[in-house]
């Protein structure tokens, strides 16, 4: 164990499940503010804006602001600005991914686009899948927000944006840059916000496939709890270990 001077925190199965609070979350957050280390929640939701993830964790008791969160639209709206300033967009998303491409200047076409952005679309159709296909067709790149294939709601498991993202792979034939986790896009984008280097770096999360490999794949040591989607006998089986496991983040000791 050593001290960290950044964390990178995950939302769902660290922080809360669905609508409830995890018990312990509030108060690791506010360890941190009381040490004096600086955190960014990390999140695969590409639907929300920083300022409704935020609202949502102050609900909770989790102290947050709108510059405390990094989301897979932020990651997707960055990657895009560097690799093609300026860009026509056809997107296929919500408000957070509009949001973030809105603020890097982009221009919103149906027809034309030199990138197809995809995330989460409750609103999707038959429509925007056939257009987001012809624009690759036609030599637009392809990005993602994020793999999930399913994501969980009080029902049980509904499509994520990986099952979207892959009708349109398999239609194209084309693979895209997914840029949230579990690649090290994402990861990166945030350390640089810390404006910290990566072995200063802690990456908190439950789901070892998203969170765990990211920063695996980062190079950004992990902590693992067993409050979400991944149970330490899951991991008997893997290669690449967390590189501290506790059951409840009560149990995290800090170093300052």
């Amino acid at each position: 164990m050593k001290a960290y001077k950044g964390l990178l925190i995950d939302l769902d199965g660290t922080m809360y499940r669905g609508a409830n609070v995890i018990e312990e979350a509030p108060q690791f957050v506010e360890q941190c503010r009381e040490i004096g280390i600086p955190y960014l929640f990390l999140t695969n939701n590409s639907s929300k804006t920083p300022d409704q993830v935020a609202g949502k964790l102050n609900g909770m008791g989790i102290a947050a602001s709108a510059e405390n969160v990094y989301t897979s639209s932020m990651a997707a709206a960055s990657y895009i600005d560097h690799h093609h300033p300026g860009a026509n967009v056809y997107m296929i998303g919500e408000e957070g991914l509009e949001q973030e491409l809105r603020h890097r200047k982009m221009t919103f076409v149906e027809e034309g686009a030199d990138v197809v952005v995809v995330g989460i679309d409750r609103h999707l159709s038959y429509d925007k899948l056939g257009r987001a296909a012809m624009n690759i067709q036609n030599g637009a790149r392809f990005v993602s927000t994020n793999g999930d294939k399913a994501i969980p709601s009080e029902e049980g498991f509904l499509p994520g944006n990986g099952a979207i993202t892959e009708a349109i792979a398999l239609t194209t034939g084309v693979r895209p840059v997914f840029t949230g986790k579990p690649e090290a896009i994402v990861v990166r984008q945030a350390l640089e916000r810390l404006g910290i280097d990566k072995e200063e770096a802690l990456l908190v999360g439950d789901n070892y496939y998203t969170d765990i490999l990211a920063g695996i794949h980062s190079g950004v040591d992990t902590l693992m709890v067993e409050t979400g989607a991944t149970s330490f006998r899951e991991l008997n089986d893997v290669q690449a270990q967390p590189t501290y496991k506790i059951k409840t983040l009560d149990e995290w000791k800090f170093l300052s």
